[in-house]
């Protein structure tokens, strides 16, 4: 994980490659907002930090992918799961992609609120 020095922060240094014209005219089309105040706090990073987490422990540790090809099937596989399959506690037990869509989540056998955390902590294969 790339660590912002402070030097960095009080420069305001944000990284040429989310900064180029190319990147953020993409952002500005698509009306998403772009923020580079380099405050540098710790909900900036939260969200990616619990992702790629989750993605360590249910997905790389667990597998022994021989191949870069492997290893990309394999993350790929964990990554629909995760967004298609996976409830999530912080959605209300819905996935990401019933929460993007508005939809209701689908609901599982024996899946019930309480449920929800304990079917978060499962592992999934990849």
């Amino acid at each position: 994980m790339h660590r912002v020095s402070p030097l960095d922060k009080q420069k305001g240094v944000q990284g040429s490659q989310f900064t180029t014209p190319r990147f953020t005219e993409v952002l500005q089309e698509r009306q998403i907002r772009i923020s580079m105040d380099g405050r540098g706090r710790w909900m900036d990073n939260v969200f990616i930090e619990r992702l790629w987490r989750s993605l360590k422990y249910e997905c790389v540790y667990l597998h022994a992918f021989e191949t870069g090809s492997e290893l990309r099937a394999g993350l790929a596989k964990w990554i629909g799961h995760y967004n298609s399959r996976r409830p999530h506690t912080a959605l209300a037990g819905r996935t990401p992609d019933e929460a993007y869509h508005g939809s209701a989540p689908t609901p599982l056998p024996g899946l019930t609120p309480a449920a929800v955390s304990v079917s978060n902590n499962e592992k999934v294969a990849a």
